[in-house]
Protein backbone atom coordinates (compact mmCIF):
# COMPACT_ATOMS: atom_id res chain seq x y z
CA UNK A 1 0.00 0.00 0.00
CA UNK A 2 1.64 3.29 -1.26
CA UNK A 3 2.61 5.38 1.79
CA UNK A 4 0.61 8.38 2.26
CA UNK A 5 -2.03 6.80 0.29
CA UNK A 6 -4.75 7.79 2.46
CA UNK A 7 -3.36 11.41 2.59
CA UNK A 8 -4.68 11.63 -1.06
CA UNK A 9 -7.60 10.51 -0.33
CA UNK A 10 -8.27 13.31 2.02
CA UNK A 11 -6.96 15.74 -0.29
CA UNK A 12 -9.11 14.53 -3.13
CA UNK A 13 -11.98 14.62 -0.67
CA UNK A 14 -11.27 18.32 -0.13
CA UNK A 15 -10.91 18.96 -4.06
CA UNK A 16 -14.53 17.39 -4.54
CA UNK A 17 -16.15 19.13 -1.67
CA UNK A 18 -14.41 22.68 -3.11
CA UNK A 19 -15.91 22.04 -6.47
CA UNK A 20 -18.90 21.57 -4.90
CA UNK A 21 -19.48 24.68 -3.46
CA UNK A 22 -18.24 26.44 -6.28
CA UNK A 23 -20.87 24.98 -8.73
CA UNK A 24 -23.56 25.96 -6.24
CA UNK A 25 -21.71 29.45 -5.59
CA UNK A 26 -20.40 30.66 -8.79
CA UNK A 27 -22.71 32.20 -11.14
CA UNK A 28 -22.70 34.05 -14.70
CA UNK A 29 -24.58 37.68 -15.20
CA UNK A 30 -26.74 36.70 -18.50
CA UNK A 31 -26.38 40.53 -19.49
CA UNK A 32 -23.04 41.71 -18.47
CA UNK A 33 -21.30 38.17 -18.50
CA UNK A 34 -19.53 39.39 -15.56
CA UNK A 35 -18.96 36.62 -12.95
CA UNK A 36 -19.32 36.52 -9.51
CA UNK A 37 -19.32 34.04 -6.23
CA UNK A 38 -22.33 34.41 -3.81
CA UNK A 39 -25.09 32.02 -2.48
CA UNK A 40 -27.64 31.50 -5.14
CA UNK A 41 -31.27 33.41 -4.76
CA UNK A 42 -33.96 30.86 -3.32
CA UNK A 43 -35.67 30.35 -6.59
CA UNK A 44 -32.20 29.28 -8.18
CA UNK A 45 -31.00 27.53 -5.06
CA UNK A 46 -32.54 24.09 -6.19
CA UNK A 47 -31.38 24.17 -9.59
CA UNK A 48 -27.47 24.44 -8.71
CA UNK A 49 -27.78 21.91 -5.70
CA UNK A 50 -29.17 19.18 -8.45
CA UNK A 51 -26.94 20.18 -10.57
CA UNK A 52 -23.89 19.52 -8.35
CA UNK A 53 -25.17 16.24 -6.71
CA UNK A 54 -25.92 15.06 -10.34
CA UNK A 55 -22.16 15.73 -11.29
CA UNK A 56 -20.70 14.36 -8.20
CA UNK A 57 -22.40 10.67 -7.88
CA UNK A 58 -22.39 10.27 -11.93
CA UNK A 59 -18.66 11.11 -12.06
CA UNK A 60 -18.10 8.46 -8.66
CA UNK A 61 -19.97 6.07 -10.94
CA UNK A 62 -18.26 6.43 -13.74
CA UNK A 63 -14.88 6.43 -11.92
CA UNK A 64 -16.17 3.17 -10.10
CA UNK A 65 -17.20 1.65 -13.53
CA UNK A 66 -13.74 2.10 -14.97
CA UNK A 67 -12.18 0.69 -11.89
CA UNK A 68 -14.38 -2.56 -11.64
CA UNK A 69 -13.79 -2.87 -15.53
CA UNK A 70 -10.18 -2.47 -15.87
CA UNK A 71 -9.71 -4.85 -13.13
CA UNK A 72 -11.85 -7.36 -14.32
CA UNK A 73 -10.69 -7.55 -17.87
CA UNK A 74 -7.31 -6.84 -16.63
CA UNK A 75 -7.04 -4.17 -19.06
CA UNK A 76 -5.88 -0.93 -18.21
CA UNK A 77 -7.37 0.90 -21.06
CA UNK A 78 -11.20 -0.56 -20.52
CA UNK A 79 -13.87 2.21 -19.13
CA UNK A 80 -17.58 1.87 -19.52
CA UNK A 81 -18.16 2.38 -22.76
CA UNK A 82 -16.08 -0.91 -23.78
CA UNK A 83 -19.59 -2.80 -22.80
CA UNK A 84 -21.16 -0.92 -25.35
CA UNK A 85 -23.59 0.96 -22.64
CA UNK A 86 -23.43 4.42 -23.41
CA UNK A 87 -24.36 3.09 -27.42
CA UNK A 88 -27.15 0.94 -26.10
CA UNK A 89 -28.60 4.08 -23.93
CA UNK A 90 -28.13 6.04 -27.01
CA UNK A 91 -30.44 3.74 -28.83
CA UNK A 92 -33.30 3.24 -27.08
CA UNK A 93 -33.23 6.72 -26.69
CA UNK A 94 -33.31 7.18 -30.22
CA UNK A 95 -35.56 3.92 -30.98
CA UNK A 96 -38.08 6.04 -28.27
CA UNK A 97 -38.03 9.45 -30.44
CA UNK A 98 -39.14 7.26 -33.39
CA UNK A 99 -41.66 5.72 -32.06
CA UNK A 100 -43.23 8.32 -30.96
CA UNK A 101 -42.72 9.95 -33.96
CA UNK A 102 -44.21 7.72 -35.97
CA UNK A 103 -47.40 7.49 -33.71
CA UNK A 104 -47.74 10.71 -32.57
CA UNK A 105 -47.84 10.07 -28.85
CA UNK A 106 -45.60 13.26 -27.61
CA UNK A 107 -42.49 13.09 -25.88
CA UNK A 108 -41.53 10.08 -24.14
CA UNK A 109 -38.97 9.85 -20.95
CA UNK A 110 -35.58 9.43 -22.04
CA UNK A 111 -34.58 7.42 -18.88
CA UNK A 112 -36.65 4.43 -18.93
CA UNK A 113 -35.30 3.91 -23.04
CA UNK A 114 -31.97 4.57 -22.19
CA UNK A 115 -31.88 2.23 -18.98
CA UNK A 116 -33.77 -0.08 -21.08
CA UNK A 117 -31.14 -0.13 -23.86
CA UNK A 118 -28.10 -0.03 -21.68
CA UNK A 119 -28.94 -2.59 -20.22
CA UNK A 120 -29.84 -5.06 -22.44
CA UNK A 121 -26.55 -4.55 -24.00
CA UNK A 122 -25.34 -5.50 -20.97
CA UNK A 123 -27.08 -8.42 -20.85
CA UNK A 124 -25.94 -9.48 -24.74
CA UNK A 125 -22.50 -8.57 -24.36
CA UNK A 126 -22.29 -10.41 -20.44
CA UNK A 127 -23.79 -13.31 -22.87
CA UNK A 128 -21.54 -13.54 -25.61
CA UNK A 129 -18.58 -13.22 -23.36
CA UNK A 130 -19.22 -15.60 -21.76
CA UNK A 131 -16.64 -18.92 -21.57
CA UNK A 132 -16.88 -22.14 -19.50
CA UNK A 133 -19.39 -20.28 -17.68
CA UNK A 134 -17.23 -17.56 -16.89
CA UNK A 135 -17.04 -14.09 -18.66
CA UNK A 136 -13.75 -14.03 -20.35
CA UNK A 137 -11.99 -10.51 -20.55
CA UNK A 138 -10.75 -10.49 -24.39
CA UNK A 139 -14.16 -12.26 -25.60
CA UNK A 140 -16.17 -9.81 -23.66
CA UNK A 141 -14.21 -6.52 -24.78
CA UNK A 142 -14.91 -7.90 -28.39
CA UNK A 143 -18.37 -8.39 -27.70
CA UNK A 144 -18.72 -4.95 -26.64
CA UNK A 145 -16.83 -3.09 -29.30
CA UNK A 146 -19.72 -5.58 -31.74
CA UNK A 147 -22.45 -4.45 -30.01
CA UNK A 148 -21.08 -0.32 -29.65
CA UNK A 149 -20.70 -0.49 -33.20
CA UNK A 150 -24.27 -2.22 -34.52
CA UNK A 151 -25.62 0.14 -32.16
CA UNK A 152 -24.08 3.31 -33.45
CA UNK A 153 -25.62 2.41 -36.91
CA UNK A 154 -28.90 1.96 -35.26
CA UNK A 155 -28.82 5.77 -34.34
CA UNK A 156 -27.30 6.78 -37.42
CA UNK A 157 -30.69 5.17 -39.04
CA UNK A 158 -32.99 6.39 -37.02
CA UNK A 159 -31.78 9.96 -36.81
CA UNK A 160 -32.52 9.79 -40.83
CA UNK A 161 -36.14 9.28 -39.85
CA UNK A 162 -36.84 11.36 -37.42
CA UNK A 163 -37.45 15.28 -37.88
CA UNK A 164 -34.71 17.80 -37.19
CA UNK A 165 -35.41 19.00 -34.16
CA UNK A 166 -36.10 15.85 -32.40
CA UNK A 167 -32.48 14.86 -34.37
CA UNK A 168 -31.49 18.22 -32.61
CA UNK A 169 -32.64 17.50 -28.96
CA UNK A 170 -30.96 14.10 -29.38
CA UNK A 171 -27.54 15.01 -30.48
CA UNK A 172 -27.46 17.65 -27.39
CA UNK A 173 -28.21 15.01 -25.14
CA UNK A 174 -25.47 12.60 -26.67
CA UNK A 175 -22.84 15.45 -26.16
CA UNK A 176 -23.34 15.10 -22.61
CA UNK A 177 -24.85 16.96 -19.92
CA UNK A 178 -25.37 17.83 -16.16
CA UNK A 179 -29.23 18.44 -15.96
CA UNK A 180 -30.61 20.77 -13.41
CA UNK A 181 -33.85 19.03 -13.41
CA UNK A 182 -34.36 15.45 -12.93
CA UNK A 183 -37.32 12.87 -11.74
CA UNK A 184 -37.71 12.65 -8.08
CA UNK A 185 -36.28 9.03 -7.71
CA UNK A 186 -33.33 9.67 -9.60
CA UNK A 187 -30.91 10.76 -7.72
CA UNK A 188 -31.74 8.49 -4.68
CA UNK A 189 -31.66 5.44 -6.68
CA UNK A 190 -28.21 6.63 -8.24
CA UNK A 191 -26.84 7.21 -4.70
CA UNK A 192 -28.55 4.13 -3.70
CA UNK A 193 -26.88 2.22 -6.03
CA UNK A 194 -23.73 3.58 -5.88
CA UNK A 195 -23.25 3.61 -1.79
CA UNK A 196 -24.33 -0.40 -2.59
CA UNK A 197 -21.56 -0.74 -5.06
CA UNK A 198 -18.99 1.23 -3.69
CA UNK A 199 -19.41 -1.38 -0.02
CA UNK A 200 -19.31 -4.22 -2.00
CA UNK A 201 -16.11 -3.14 -3.88
CA UNK A 202 -14.36 -2.08 -0.69
CA UNK A 203 -15.66 -5.45 0.65
CA UNK A 204 -14.03 -7.54 -1.64
CA UNK A 205 -10.69 -4.91 -1.94
CA UNK A 206 -8.23 -8.39 -2.18
CA UNK A 207 -10.50 -10.37 -4.94
CA UNK A 208 -10.48 -7.48 -6.81
CA UNK A 209 -6.42 -7.28 -6.25
CA UNK A 210 -6.36 -11.09 -7.49
CA UNK A 211 -8.21 -10.47 -10.54
CA UNK A 212 -5.01 -8.80 -11.93
CA UNK A 213 -3.09 -12.08 -11.69
CA UNK A 214 -3.64 -14.92 -14.33
CA UNK A 215 -6.79 -17.03 -13.72
CA UNK A 216 -4.86 -20.00 -12.48
CA UNK A 217 -3.72 -18.32 -9.60
CA UNK A 218 -6.06 -16.58 -8.75
CA UNK A 219 -8.27 -19.59 -8.73
CA UNK A 220 -5.45 -20.98 -6.32
CA UNK A 221 -5.46 -18.47 -3.71
CA UNK A 222 -9.39 -19.06 -3.53
CA UNK A 223 -10.50 -15.42 -4.60
CA UNK A 224 -13.34 -16.95 -7.59
CA UNK A 225 -12.52 -14.79 -10.33
CA UNK A 226 -15.26 -15.99 -12.96
CA UNK A 227 -18.01 -15.10 -10.27
CA UNK A 228 -16.09 -11.69 -9.05
CA UNK A 229 -15.48 -10.88 -12.59
CA UNK A 230 -19.36 -11.15 -13.54
CA UNK A 231 -20.27 -9.41 -10.66
CA UNK A 232 -18.02 -6.70 -11.69
CA UNK A 233 -19.37 -6.24 -15.06
CA UNK A 234 -22.71 -6.16 -14.00
CA UNK A 235 -21.90 -3.65 -11.43
CA UNK A 236 -20.13 -1.25 -13.65
CA UNK A 237 -22.75 -2.15 -16.40
CA UNK A 238 -25.67 -0.98 -13.81
CA UNK A 239 -24.23 2.28 -12.81
CA UNK A 240 -23.01 3.41 -16.38
CA UNK A 241 -26.22 2.65 -17.18
CA UNK A 242 -27.82 5.01 -14.82
CA UNK A 243 -25.42 7.93 -15.59
CA UNK A 244 -25.92 7.66 -19.33
CA UNK A 245 -29.82 8.01 -19.18
CA UNK A 246 -29.49 10.93 -16.87
CA UNK A 247 -26.46 12.83 -18.77
CA UNK A 248 -25.68 11.18 -21.48
CA UNK A 249 -22.24 9.64 -22.46
CA UNK A 250 -19.33 11.38 -20.48
CA UNK A 251 -16.54 10.55 -22.35
CA UNK A 252 -12.79 9.25 -20.55
CA UNK A 253 -14.36 10.17 -17.15
CA UNK A 254 -14.03 6.31 -16.40
CA UNK A 255 -10.40 5.64 -17.90
CA UNK A 256 -9.32 8.61 -16.54
CA UNK A 257 -10.06 8.68 -13.16
CA UNK A 258 -9.07 4.99 -11.67
CA UNK A 259 -5.49 5.95 -13.67
CA UNK A 260 -5.24 9.82 -11.72
CA UNK A 261 -6.03 7.45 -8.40
CA UNK A 262 -3.33 5.05 -9.10
CA UNK A 263 -1.35 7.65 -9.81
CA UNK A 264 -1.52 8.85 -6.44
CA UNK A 265 -2.63 5.89 -4.05
CA UNK A 266 -1.44 3.08 -5.84
CA UNK A 267 -2.81 -0.19 -7.21
CA UNK A 268 -4.57 -1.68 -3.99
CA UNK A 269 -7.91 -1.25 -4.25
CA UNK A 270 -8.52 -0.51 -0.31
CA UNK A 271 -7.39 2.87 -1.26
CA UNK A 272 -8.25 3.09 -4.90
CA UNK A 273 -12.00 2.45 -5.11
CA UNK A 274 -12.49 5.38 -3.10
CA UNK A 275 -9.90 7.54 -4.47
CA UNK A 276 -11.44 6.95 -7.79
CA UNK A 277 -14.64 7.59 -7.01
CA UNK A 278 -13.62 11.37 -5.46
CA UNK A 279 -11.73 12.00 -8.64
CA UNK A 280 -14.16 10.92 -10.87
CA UNK A 281 -16.45 13.50 -8.82
CA UNK A 282 -13.91 15.87 -8.83
CA UNK A 283 -13.50 15.63 -13.00
CA UNK A 284 -17.48 15.59 -13.67
CA UNK A 285 -18.16 18.74 -11.25
CA UNK A 286 -15.15 20.54 -11.82
CA UNK A 287 -15.76 20.40 -15.46
CA UNK A 288 -19.47 21.51 -15.23
CA UNK A 289 -17.60 24.59 -13.31
CA UNK A 290 -15.46 25.17 -15.98
CA UNK A 291 -18.18 24.99 -18.56
CA UNK A 292 -20.31 28.16 -16.26
CA UNK A 293 -16.88 30.20 -16.60
CA UNK A 294 -16.61 29.92 -19.96
CA UNK A 295 -18.07 32.38 -22.43
CA UNK A 296 -17.63 31.44 -25.79
CA UNK A 297 -20.18 33.49 -27.19
CA UNK A 298 -22.10 31.52 -28.50
CA UNK A 299 -23.44 29.16 -25.34
CA UNK A 300 -21.63 27.23 -22.95
CA UNK A 301 -20.25 23.56 -24.05
CA UNK A 302 -21.57 20.55 -22.87
CA UNK A 303 -19.96 19.04 -20.25
CA UNK A 304 -19.15 16.07 -22.30
CA UNK A 305 -16.93 18.20 -24.74
CA UNK A 306 -14.69 19.28 -21.79
CA UNK A 307 -13.99 15.43 -20.30
CA UNK A 308 -13.40 14.71 -23.37
CA UNK A 309 -10.77 17.11 -24.08
CA UNK A 310 -9.28 16.79 -20.77
CA UNK A 311 -9.34 13.03 -21.58
CA UNK A 312 -8.34 12.83 -24.93
CA UNK A 313 -4.70 13.36 -24.39
CA UNK A 314 -4.39 11.05 -21.42
CA UNK A 315 -5.77 8.46 -23.34
CA UNK A 316 -3.34 9.47 -25.99
CA UNK A 317 -0.32 9.13 -23.49
CA UNK A 318 -1.38 5.89 -21.98
CA UNK A 319 -1.33 4.58 -25.25
CA UNK A 320 2.19 5.72 -25.95
CA UNK A 321 3.02 3.90 -22.91
CA UNK A 322 1.60 1.00 -24.58
CA UNK A 323 -1.55 0.67 -22.75
CA UNK A 324 0.54 -0.43 -19.52
CA UNK A 325 0.79 0.61 -16.14
CA UNK A 326 2.87 0.48 -13.33
CA UNK A 327 0.32 -1.07 -11.52
CA UNK A 328 -0.84 -3.56 -13.92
Amino acid sequence: MRSGGRGWIILLGLAAIAVLILRVLIDRDPITGVLSLAPPEVGWRAFRLTAACVGALVGGALALSGTLLQASLRNPLASPSVLGVSSGAGLGVMLALYIAHVTGSGDPSWVAPAMLGAMLAVVIVVALGRRDGWPDPVSTILAGVIIATMCGAGMVLLQGLVPEGLRGRFLSWALGTIPEIVPASALPILAGMLVAALAWAMLAHGRLDALLLDHASATTIGASPGRTRLICLVAAGVLTAVTVALCGPLGFVGLVSPHVARLLVGPRHALLIPAAALAGAVLVVGADVLRQVMDLGTGRLPVGVLTTLAGGPFFLWLLKRGGRHASM
